[in-house]
Parts: structure tokens; C-alpha cells; sequence
């Protein structure tokens, strides 16, 4: 039995989970997995699975997104700083644009980025929450 193209996005490891490389030569992770590491140019890296809490940093309220994302402004662009010291960026979901602060704690959940077209796929990956108590 095939699987469909929908189930297929639900379950790409990468979209579900916050995957970076580790270089075996530097020992820095990058995010998002990298072929060389940038710190020391080693071809010698491996897959890590990132913590999915952290801290905001920084953000950026999006009020005039690019086309495919105009349903869904204004929405929140964060840089958090995850657990194990590595930033990312992702959208902030689930709190209130007024409500966001700078240090605010963050967790990262599986939600729906966009569609393609009224009847196409359906885009997963992960966003980040303010932290569940």
C-alpha cells in the first residue's frame, strides 16, 4: 500500500523535528544541516536531533508577507535560542502578537506552515509556542 503525498509531509522526520548537524572535527551544530561545517570546513558532521525549548531573543511581526503567505499575516518571525545554545529562526504561533516578550520561554510544536493551492498539499514543520506551564 502506497502512502498518501499528505501523510508523507506529516511524517518527513525533518519537518517534525529540529534537525542540525554536529561537526566531529569542531564539535560546533549548526541549524539547518549543513554538508560542510562552517566553523572549520569538515566534511565530517552528523545528524543531531535539537531541543525543541528555548528562549526568544529577538522578533519581527510580518504585516505584508510574500503572496503564498498573505492569508495568514500578520504573524510573528522569532529568533530563539534553544537549549542547547544553538539559534534558530521560526514563525511564533499560538500566543497573541501583543503578548510576545523577549525572554519569554518557547516550545516548538508541529503546525501547518501553508497550502498549496485550495485542494494541494498541505506544508508541516515546526513553530514555537510561548512554554506551557
Amino acid at each position: 500500500m502506497s502512502e498518501s503525498v499528505p501523510r508523507y509531509w506529516r511524517e518527513n522526520k525533518v519537518r517534525e523535528r529540529l534537525i542540525g548537524s554536529k561537526c566531529e572535527n569542531c564539535g560546533k551544530i549548526t541549524f539547518p544541516p549543513r554538508k560542510v561545517c562552517p566553523y572549520c570546513k569538515s566534511k565530517k558532521l552528523t545528524e543531531v536531533e535539537l531541543p525543541k525549548e528555548g528562549k526568544l531573543l529577538s522578533y519581527s511581526i510580518v504585516r505584508k508577507p510574500p503572496a503564498e503567505f498573505e492569508k495568514y499575516a500578520p504573524y510573528a518571525i522569532g529568533i530563539i535560542a534553544l537549549e542547547n545554545g544553538v539559534n534558530i529562526i521560526s514563525q511564533l504561533t499560538d500566543v497573541d502578537l501583543k503578548d510576545i516578550k523577549i525572554g519569554m520561554a518557547l516550545e516548538g510544536i508541529v503546525r501547518k506552515y501553508r497550502e498549496e493551492g485550495e485542494e494541494g498539499l498541505i506544508h508541516y514543520g515546526i513553530k514555537f509556542r510561548p512554554k506551557l506551564k
